[in-house]
């Protein structure tokens, strides 16, 4: 098991600062096949109140200039991506969850807004309109890259707050820190009861797959050095075809 603070040691790093290539890239790297990411995010819904959990299944992406994929310069890639989170491992996440006792619900599409400030009222209610159930700023370009790597990728979102369109709950620093606070013991068992089973499940979902037929290139066309920068994730698709 690894573990990686996205936002560095002492939480150094806005959203927009994370390194997520380098992050992913890492994990890839130890020979990490799962990635459970834990996320603060505001609700825009009435029924997914703080200090509940969600297990989301679907992300709209409105993030702004993030580099979002490993490819480019001399090697092109595609990969699906209409399914974001993989369905077995975050099916798992929401069963431990309930079996703890905590309030979780599963599914739900995770906005991914650039921040660092949080959403004005018309924005909120943009997103409500979009049918977005919660708001957050780090799982892009996480999820793509994950997905990239060839990486099952879920997540367990905590609700801090109502972000902003909840008339007299608005969203304020001093709330979010407390009910993070307040949840991440029960963040950590979560963690903990699910860790053992995610090992043990077989990989019968399509992530492990995901660059099958997806490079567009072909290993003759590709550019030498790319080809070199990219050898763990291509490497099974290039070695001998160049």
């Amino acid at each position: 098991c690894a573990f990686l603070p996205r936002h560095g040691i002492g939480h150094v790093l806005l959203p927009s600062e994370i390194n997520a290539r380098a992050n992913i890239w890492a994990l890839k790297s130890l020979g990490v096949e799962r990635v459970i990411a834990v996320s603060a995010v505001g609700s825009l819904r009435e029924d997914f109140a703080p200090l509940h959990f969600v297990v989301p299944d679907q992300i709209v992406d409105r993030t702004k200039g993030r580099t979002s994929t490993f490819f480019g310069q001399g090697i092109v890639a595609h990969v699906t991506f209409d399914r974001p989170f993989c369905a077995d491992q975050s099916k798992l996440l929401f069963e431990k969850a309930q079996g703890l006792g905590l309030t979780v619900h599963s599914g739900g599409a995770y906005l991914c807004m650039e921040g660092p400030a949080f959403s004005t009222k018309a924005e909120s209610e943009l997103h409500r309109k979009l049918g977005c159930s919660i708001i957050g700023m780090t799982a892009i370009p996480e999820a793509k890259l994950a997905r990239e790597a060839e990486l099952c990728y879920s997540m367990a979102a905590l609700v801090t707050d109502y972000d902003c369109w909840k008339e007299g709950s608005e969203v304020s620093n001093a709330q979010v820190v407390e009910t993070i606070h307040a949840n991440v013991a029960n963040a950590i068992a979560l963690l903990a009861a699910t860790l053992p089973a995610a090992a043990a499940l077989a990989r019968r979902c399509k992530c492990p797959h995901a660059l099958e037929g997806a490079i567009f290139t072909s290993p003759k066309s590709m550019d030498r050095k790319a080809a070199k920068r990219l050898e763990l994730l291509i490497g099974r698709f290039t070695r001998g075809r160049r």
